[in-house]
């Protein structure tokens, strides 16, 4: 993980570079990486995420309310760029303020079942949320994405970490069906030392930092794998070789869909 205030800093930086390559864009163009949204409506989920988050991290550990605007967002199809990102903008600066202010020890209500109960999962978690959906912007808008490279390998280890948490509450069903005998899945970045196995060998999600020889190997520059992994570019448009089992990954990601 990151440090804290790297963080704090990344809600806003990530932010920043979002709502630049926004200004003068078309906000209704849409964003085929969140089918139904388009990027008026992209800007207003993160927006409204940011702001959530904030009121998870000052509610003393209770549960912040109803995430509805997140997620409703019929009322977003013709924004004006006007108002809309000085908002957006606002609700990072709120989002790093309230997170910088409590520090990252206080104890405080999550969504995930488990793990440390501290500002530190709203803050790694929002970082990567934005960095991911600044990669749909660019993707919708024709833009290049780029991401520093340890920010981005840290964006594929929270998947990852998420994974395990949640893999066994969603399709229970048709995840076990990938449990078995050599099911392994290699990510190897190309341009940066960073590879991840994911290890389905056991009744477990397992993953690791490690090169070993998988049933289906990925290779490619970090940034593409990012974009793989989070679903946010499909394999056989992205800037990758695919080794052994394709069909094995296929599924794979098909039951690993993220926000």
């Amino acid at each position: 993980m990151l440090d804290y205030a790297r963080y704090c800093g990344e809600i806003v930086e990530q932010t920043e570079l979002l709502a630049t390559s926004l200004a003068g864009q078309d906000m209704t163009a849409s964003v085929p990486s969140c089918p139904g949204w388009n990027v008026g409506q992209l800007a207003r989920h993160i927006g409204y995420g940011h702001r959530w988050a904030a009121e998870a991290v000052r509610g003393n550990g209770a549960m912040p309310r109803t995430d509805r605007a997140m997620r409703e967002l019929s009322d977003y199809v013709d924004e004006d760029p006007e108002e809309l990102l000085p908002w957006l903008r606002t609700g990072a600066h709120e989002l790093g303020t309230a997170l910088r202010e409590i520090g990252p020890n206080m104890r405080v209500w999550t969504p995930i079942p488990g793990g440390k109960k501290t500002p530190e999962f709203f803050a790694r978690r929002f970082t990567h949320e934005t960095v991911v959906h600044r990669a749909d912007a660019a993707l919708a808008l024709g833009a290049k994405f780029v991401v520093a490279h340890d920010l981005a390998v840290d964006s594929v280890d929270e998947w990852l970490d998420l994974a395990v948490v949640t893999w066994p509450r969603r399709d229970a069903e048709r995840h076990r069906a990938l449990h078995g005998p050599d099911r392994t899945l290699h990510f190897h970045a190309t341009d940066t030392p960073a590879e991840w196995v994911v290890d389905l060998t056991g009744e477990e999600f397992v993953w690791r930092h490690a090169h070993e020889k998988s049933a289906v190997a990925v290779r490619g520059p970090l940034t593409e794998l990012l974009l793989v992994l989070y679903r946010r570019r499909p394999v056989d448009a992205a800037d990758v070789e695919v080794f052994g089992d394709s069909a094995f990954l296929a599924s794979w990601l098909d039951v690993s869909p993220f926000g």
